[in-house]
């Protein structure tokens, strides 16, 4: 559905409602009784279960599936995939620096990216709401290529090979984001949790100065970034907004209330409720109890969105999908 993202963006820090835009697809997989592996290898399989969310829960907005192995996956990596869980790098695909070198930037035809095109174009042209794609970030792709703790290594004792690695890694992702774009999506979330393992200068080197550039490349007023770094503990917040990215997702490990005074007022800070012990484990009651603490503490701060502070897992039970909404709808009765 295109839309005017600026718009849209200006509209909800205008409303005195907070807006909900959990990441959320796995439970559509569910409710269409489909697996995980179906899901991520069909890009049909994939629009029915954005659909199923957007008809049966009222957000602000829609998401595909966050999934770190795809662009991987394009560059050769090899995936382990399950119907119950989500996808995972099995192994490395570089060894030394001379591979980093001989490393080629792959199309938009490999593995399953047109899957996900897919996904993005069939739901983009069926819901009623913005529809943000997904996306991995520089920096993690890097780490899920060369190997992450590896990664931490290569960037301080030879920072010339990291850096052929994240402009490779960032070529590859701008065409994936403009062809995300291309499908009538209306933006992409941006995964970079790797990052939140750099200091806040050495996140600005390694990472924003790359999504940064890819920002300027796929930001428009029809399409905007949203960067999602579940990693920061508050540490490199400065870092992440360097990027202009228009929005901002905050996984739990920080607190909600400090990172969003460094947030600018224009841009939209996005979370930040534990994917696993609120949503997967947890009971009515901590859900509500937490949204209710979560949105008094952002009462001041008209560009905060509730989300949860990463994707929610599969099998995450209904009820506390429900207690969520229903507690933000009666948080936002109360303002």
């Amino acid at each position: 559905m295109k839309q005017n993202m600026k718009q849209w963006m200006a509209a909800l820090r205008a409303d005195s409602r907070v807006a909900a835009i959990p990441i959320m697809t796995h439970p559509g997989i569910e409710l269409n009784g489909g697996t995980v592996r179906e899901a991520v290898t069909n890009g049909r399989i994939h629009a029915e279960a954005v659909r199923a969310i957007c008809q049966r829960y009222k957000t602000a907005a829609a998401t595909t599936i966050m999934d770190l192995t795809v662009e991987a996956e394009a560059f050769g990596a090899t995936i382990a995939m399950s119907d119950e869980a989500v996808p995972a790098v099995s192994g490395r695909l570089l060894e030394s620096a001379e591979d980093i070198e001989a490393l080629r930037v792959p199309g938009l035809a490999t593995a399953r990216v047109p899957q996900y095109l897919k996904a993005c174009l069939l739901a983009a042209q069926d819901i009623d709401r913005p529809l943000f794609g997904g996306c991995i970030g520089p920096f993690s792709l890097a780490g899920r290529l060369f190997d992450m703790s590896d990664i931490m290594v290569l960037i301080y004792e030879n920072p010339k090979a990291a850096h052929l690695l994240l402009e490779k890694c960032t070529e590859f992702i701008a065409k994936y984001c403009l062809a995300i774009r291309e499908t009538g999506a209306n933006g992409v979330v941006m995964a970079e949790p790797a990052a939140g393992l750099l200091s806040n200068d050495d996140c600005e080197t390694f990472s924003s100065a790359y999504v940064r550039s890819i920002v300027e490349k796929v930001q428009n007023d029809d399409f905007i970034v949203v960067l999602h770094n579940c990693g920061n503990t508050g540490h490199c917040t400065r870092a992440m907004v360097s990027t202009q990215a228009a929005a901002f997702h905050f996984g739990n490990k920080c607190r909600m209330a400090d990172v969003i005074r460094e947030v600018p007022e224009e841009a939209l800070a996005m979370g930040n409720l534990d994917p696993v012990t609120l949503f997967k484990d947890g009971t009515p009651e901590q859900m509500a109890k937490a949204v209710g603490q979560l949105m008094a503490e952002m009462r001041p701060y008209p560009n905060f969105v509730i989300s949860s502070g990463c994707d929610t897992p599969p099998h995450t039970p209904f009820c506390q999908i429900d207690a969520f909404f229903n507690a933000v709808e009666a948080a936002n009765k109360q303002r």
